[in-house]
């Protein structure tokens, strides 16, 4: 089994959080994996930006998830063993754009009770869950 460390961000603007739409219609957060020598959280700003070409400002860490999939793009349908570490961020607009060679075809501002709704994941929509606790107690 192969381990595999990514990072991400739950990117609020307002009472919205980024999602972006993938080519088959599911909603996630941006999120990838952490190159040589980059830190979980340069990692996670660089995703952001990369994926959904907005600039997030960290505020803090929030946690990470833990999952097992099947890799079936030429690794012999290898077991890979994924945490994903995620930041809180904020950002000044709502502009963002879809990064169309990574699969998305939407990059959307959505609000918060619909983005818990819409999420394709359970472990994201958690995550998201405790953005948003993160951000009604301050």
């Amino acid at each position: 089994m192969r381990e595999e460390i990514s990072s991400g961000g739950v990117v609020i603007f307002g009472n919205a959080i980024l999602l972006l739409k993938k080519y088959n219609g599911d909603w996630v957060l941006p999120k990838g994996r952490v190159e040589d020598n980059e830190s979980l959280l340069h990692a996670a700003v660089r995703e952001v930006y990369e994926e959904g070409n907005v600039r997030g400002n960290v505020i803090k860490y929030i946690g990470n998830i833990n999952y097992c999939f099947r890799n079936n793009r030429g690794y012999n349908n290898e077991l890979v063993k994924k945490t994903v570490h995620w930041y809180l961020m904020d950002t000044k607009s709502m502009n963002c754009a879809p990064q169309k060679n990574e699969g998305f075809v939407e990059a959307r501002f959505v609000h918060i009770e619909r983005a818990v709704m819409i999420a394709k994941y359970e472990d994201e929509r958690k995550i998201i869950k405790k953005a948003i606790n993160e951000i009604s107690s301050n």
